[in-house]
């Protein structure tokens, strides 16, 4: 899978996480994409698109700090593990923003 919001970086074959896509800064700082997380990105700037260039900076804002960041689709059940990283979820860099996304699901209206 291409990714054009980061394809000035590094990518890095990481055999132990096939699922996800490590990118690295010339810095040296690392991320990981996992597909989830991906899928939620950019479901998020499909609904608000005036906001990609801040969801975007933010990540990098935390990767920069943490130097070693896996953003991941689950913190519950995440697709890659590595040592010395961060777990973010795409919550956590939207809730700071404060770009909220309402839950409108419920429950069948065909209780008992």
């Amino acid at each position: 899978m291409i990714y054009k919001e980061w394809e000035d970086l590094k990518t890095i074959e990481d055999e132990k996480n096939p699922f996800s896509v490590l990118f690295e800064y010339p810095d040296g700082t690392r991320f990981y994409i996992e597909p989830i997380f991906y899928t939620k990105l950019i479901s998020m700037i499909d609904h608000y698109k005036k906001e990609k260039k801040r969801i975007l900076e933010a990540m990098k804002v935390l990767v920069k700090e943490h130097k070693k960041v896996i953003f991941t689709g689950s913190f519950v059940s995440p697709c890659t593990n590595e040592n010395d990283y961060i777990y973010v979820e795409l919550e956590d860099i939207t809730n700071k923003l404060q770009i909220f996304v309402e839950d409108k699901s419920r429950g069948s209206d065909y209780g008992d």
